[in-house]
C-alpha cells in the first residue's frame, strides 16, 4: 500500500467549475465570489494574537510544498513573488468554529487551534490547478462549526489487529474529516490487544489464538495459521499523541463482563467455571464471561482500568457491555449469592450491578464510562453514556432519562455491512449502502427539543471479523465515511445528496492521490428481485452513465440482450448480468441470480409482525421472491428476522389452487442467536378469513438450511404459515437469557 506523502498528506488539488465547492464535509455558511486569488510559488504564514502549533499548519505545508514546489517562508523581501496567509486567535470563538476570508491579495483564517486546523483541512480541498499548472484559490467567506460535539469512528482491533502504522493512517483519515473522537476497540474474545504490566498472561497467552475460521460464518472451515498481536503500552502513548496532534480523543474500549474468552484464556479464575478456556477462534458469541459474583473479578477489572486510564486520557472510558449471556450466572452459586446479598431479583440487574460498581470507580479517577445499549437492562448506571447500537431505541430511551447517547445504529452504521447488493466478498450481514449512510439523522423526530440536547452526535463503527487486511478496510471504509463525516459536521439543512453525489468523483480522485483503496460500488451494477404486476421481475440499475447493461439467460448461454426495463420471472432460471462500454468490453463483475419458482412466487403475500430493520430484507415479499438461499451463498439482506416474535404469514393464490406440498425455509445458526422455530403450522383456506389447520411440524430437516415440509392434498386460495419463535434462549445454549432469532428466507407451495 502506498504511504501518504510524508506521513499524513490530507489535501487534493483539482479543477472544479468556477459555481461549484467540492469540500467535504460542507461548511456551514458558504459566501463565494467570482474571482479567484492565485497562490504564489511562496506563501508567508503571519500569525496575529500569538503563534499556533507547528501540528496545526503542518500537513497544510507538506501538501504544498511536496505536490507544487511551494516554499513557506516566515519573512518575504519586497522584491518577492508570495501570497500571505494571516492566522488570528480568537478567544471568543466556539470550539472548532472557525472563518475563512479568501480576498484579492491575501487570505485570513480565525479561530481557536482546533479551529485552525479544520480550516486548513477545508482550505486544502478549496485549492484548484489551472491549465498552466499554477494555484489559485475562489475567492469568499467560510463561516463554519460543526453540528455535533461528538464525531466518531471506531475500529475493531480484536478480531483483526491493525499495526501502528495502519492505526495512524486511520487517524489521518478521520482527522481529514473532521471527526473528533477515535474509538479503539483493544479486547475480545478472539483476541487481548492491550498490554496490561500486572497482567503479563493477556499478551503472552489472551492475544494469539491458535486459528482462525476461514470464510463465512458457520462454515466450520478454519485456517490451521496461528494468529498473533498486541501493542504494547509504548505504542499507545504514540498513537495517542498522533491522535492529539490532530485534535482527536481516543477512547479505548475495554470490553466487560462479555466478549472476555481471551482474558479468561490468560487468567482462568475470572470465570464461573474456571475453565479450561481458549482464546476463541471464530466469530458470534458465547457463554463464558467474567464471573460477577466474584470480588477477585472487580480487582482485575480495577487493575486494568488504572492502567488504561493511564495510557488515555479520554474523559470517556468504554466498558462495552454488550452481548454478555447469563447463562454461568444462573448455574454459578457464586453468582447467585451475590445477586442474594444484593438483593438483585435477576440476572439482568447483576449485569447493572457490575456495570455501576465499574462505574463508580471510574468516576472515582474523574473519568466517565461509555456503554453498549445493553447497559440500559437492569437499570442505567448514574453517569453513563449509552452507545445505541440495536437500532435507535437505546440512545432514544437514554435520552429520555436524561442521560447522553451516541448514536451508531447497525443499519446504517456498521460500516463493515455490504454497500452494494451484489456481494463482492464476504462481510458481516445487513446492507447499507452510500445513500443510507448519508441520509442518517441521529436525532430521532420522537424526542423534544430538551431531550435533542442528550444526543452528542453520532459514531460509525467498523468491525473486523471479515477485514482481515489494511485493503479491504479502506474499501469498507470510503465513501461511506466521507458521507458520515457530512452528517455529524454539517448543518441538517445544509445536506443535500444530490450534491455530495455531484462530489463522488472529486471524492474519488482524492482517495487515489492519497493512495487508498475504495469502493465504487455506488457506479456498479446493482440487481434487485422487485414484485411486479405480473410477479417477479429483475430489477436492474446502474449510476454509471458511461456503461451499458446487458443480460443473459443461464450461465451456459453466451447470447447477450440490451436490457431496458426489468425482467420478467416466470419461469426458474438462471439470469447473469453485466455492463459494457461503448466499445462492448465488460467494464464490470458478472451478476448471477438463481430463480426456483412455485405456486406461491410472486403471489400477494402478508405478514402479521413486521420483521426487524435489521433484517427487513424486502418486506413480506422476500418469502416469495423465488430466491432460495444456500450455504457458502447465504446473505442476510434475503432473509426476513424476527427478534423474539413469531412469523405469520398468509399467501392469496389467486385463485382456488390444488396443493400437495408446503415448505417453510428457515435457518440456524445459534453463535448468531439464530434458533430453528419451537413449531411450524401450516393451514388452508378458500375465503381467507375461515383457516384450517392443516398440520404441525416440530423439527425442520437439514442442519443450518432448514426446511419445514408437509405434504397434504386440499384446494385452496389461501395458505397460512405459522412459525412460533424458539422464545428466550435457555441456559446452557449460545445467547442464553436473550431473545431468539427467527429468520426465513422463502415460502414454496407445489
Amino acid at each position: 500500500m502506498k504511504k501518504l506523502f510524508l506521513g499524513c498528506l490530507l489535501f487534493v488539488c483539482y479543477t472544479v467549475q468556477a459555481q461549484e465547492l467540492n469540500v467535504v464535509p460542507m461548511p456551514a455558511e458558504v459566501e463565494l465570489k467570482a474571482g479567484f486569488l492565485p497562490l504564489k510559488q511562496k506563501i508567508s504564514i503571519h500569525y496575529i494574537n500569538g503563534k499556533v502549533p507547528e501540528n496545526i499548519t503542518q500537513s497544510f505545508k507538506k501538501m504544498l510544498s511536496t505536490r507544487y514546489k511551494v516554499i513557506f517562508k516566515e519573512k518575504i523581501t519586497g522584491k518577492e513573488e508570495s501570497s500571505t496567509i494571516y492566522i488570528e486567535l480568537k478567544k471568543d470563538f466556539k470550539s472548532e468554529e472557525y472563518k475563512i476570508y479568501i480576498g484579492d491579495r491575501d487570505i485570513t483564517i480565525s479561530g481557536n487551534e482546533n479551529g485552525i486546523f479544520y480550516a486548513f483541512q477545508t482550505l486544502g480541498q478549496m485549492i484548484m490547478v489551472d491549465k498552466d499548472r499554477s494555484l489559485k484559490i475562489r475567492m469568499g467567506t467560510i463561516k463554519d462549526y460543526p453540528r455535533f460535539t461528538y464525531r466518531g469512528m471506531h475500529l475493531d482491533a480484536g478480531r483483526h489487529f491493525f499495526p501502528v502504522s495502519y492505526i495512524k493512517k486511520y487517524i489521518d483519515y478521520l482527522a481529514f474529516h473532521k471527526f473528533n473522537n477515535f474509538h479503539w476497540h483493544l479486547t475480545e474474545d478472539q483476541g487481548w490487544r492491550i498490554e496490561i504490566m500486572k497482567y503479563p498472561k493477556l499478551t503472552e497467552v489472551g492475544s494469539c489464538r491458535a486459528q482462525t475460521l476461514s470464510g463465512r460464518y458457520g462454515s466450520d472451515k478454519y485456517d490451521g495459521k496461528k494468529y498473533c498481536g498486541f501493542y504494547t503500552q509504548a505504542e499507545i502513548r504514540d498513537v495517542v499523541k498522533y491522535a492529539t496532534d490532530r485534535f482527536i480523543n481516543v477512547i479505548p474500549e475495554i470490553d466487560i463482563p462479555g466478549h472476555t474468552l481471551a482474558a479468561l484464556a490468560s487468567y482462568p479464575y475470572l470465570g464461573c467455571t474456571k475453565g479450561p478456556y481458549k482464546v476463541m477462534e471464530t466469530w458470534g458469541v458465547q457463554p463464558d464471561i467474567l464471573c460477577a459474583g466474584n470480588d477477585s473479578t472487580y480487582t482485575f477489572v480495577q487493575n486494568v482500568l488504572d492502567e488504561v486510564m493511564d495510557l488515555f486520557p479520554s474523559k470517556y472510558i468504554h466498558i462495552g457491555g454488550d452481548e454478555a449471556p447469563k447463562e454461568r450466572w444462573e448455574t454459578c452459586p457464586v453468582c447467585q449469592k451475590k445477586m442474594k446479598n444484593e438483593n438483585l431479583k435477576d440476572e439482568h440487574n447483576l449485569q447493572s450491578y457490575f456495570i455501576q460498581r465499574v462505574e463508580k470507580y471510574v468516576n472515582s479517577k474523574g473519568r466517565q464510562i461509555i456503554g453498549w445499549d445493553e447497559i440500559l437492562e437492569g437499570g442505567l448506571a448514574p453517569n453513563a453514556t449509552v452507545m445505541s447500537w440495536r437500532g435507535v431505541k437505546g440512545g432514544i430511551a437514554a435520552a429520555k432519562q436524561n442521560h447522553f447517547a451516541i448514536m451508531t445504529p447497525e443499519t446504517p452504521l456498521y460500516l463493515n455491512h455490504t454497500q452494494t447488493k451484489n456481494e463482492d466478498s464476504i462481510t458481516q450481514g445487513g446492507y447499507n449502502p452510500l445513500e443510507l449512510v448519508y441520509n442518517y439523522e441521529p436525532v430521532a423526530a420522537e424526542l423534544t427539543k430538551e431531550e435533542e440536547k442528550y444526543i452528542l452526535g453520532a459514531q460509525g463503527n467498523m468491525w473486523s471479523e471479515y477485514i482481515s487486511n489494511w485493503g479491504k478496510l479502506e474499501y469498507m471504509l470510503f465513501p461511506r465515511m466521507s458521507a458520515l463525516s457530512e452528517v455529524v459536521w454539517s448543518p441538517k439543512q445544509k445536506r443535500n445528496w444530490k450534491d455530495f453525489e455531484r462530489r463522488l468523483p472529486v471524492l474519488f480522485e482524492l482517495y487515489k492521490l492519497w493512495g487508498a483503496g475504495y469502493s465504487n460500488a455506488f457506479y456498479d451494477l446493482q440487481p434487485s428481485v422487485i414484485q411486479s404486476d405480473k410477479g417477479i421481475a429483475w430489477k436492474l440499475e446502474t449510476k454509471n452513465k458511461n456503461g451499458k447493461i446487458i443480460y443473459l439467460t443461464g450461465r451456459e448461454n453466451s447470447a447477450t440482450f440490451d436490457y431496458t426495463s426489468p425482467l420478467p420471472v416466470k419461469r426458474s432460471v438462471t439470469l447473469g448480468a453485466a455492463l459494457t462500454a461503448a466499445d462492448h468490453t465488460i467494464i464490470s463483475s458478472w451478476v448471477w441470480q438463481e430463480f426456483i419458482l412455485n405456486k406461491a412466487s410472486g403471489k400477494k403475500i402478508t405478514v402479521t409482525t413486521k420483521p426487524n430493520t435489521s433484517y427487513s430484507g424486502s418486506g413480506a415479499f422476500t418469502l416469495v421472491d423465488g430466491v432460495q438461499n444456500k450455504m457458502g451463498m447465504v446473505r442476510s439482506a434475503q432473509f426476513l428476522g424476527f427478534n423474539g416474535n413469531d412469523l405469520e404469514a398468509i399467501i392469496d393464490l389467486d385463485s382456488l389452487q390444488e396443493i400437495k406440498e408446503i415448505i417453510l425455509h428457515a435457518f440456524e445458526q445459534t453463535g448468531s442467536w439464530i434458533y430453528r422455530p419451537a413449531s411450524v403450522a401450516f393451514y388452508s383456506s378458500v375465503d381467507g378469513k375461515d383457516f384450517k389447520l392443516i398440520g404441525e411440524i416440530v423439527s425442520g430437516t437439514g442442519s443450518k438450511n432448514l426446511l419445514y415440509t408437509i405434504n397434504t392434498s386440499t384446494t385452496c386460495r389461501y395458505i397460512k404459515v405459522f412459525a412460533k419463535n424458539y422464545g428466550v434462549i435457555p441456559a446452557g445454549k449460545q445467547g442464553a437469557g436473550n431473545k431468539s432469532w427467527l429468520f426465513s428466507d422463502e415460502i414454496e407451495i407445489n
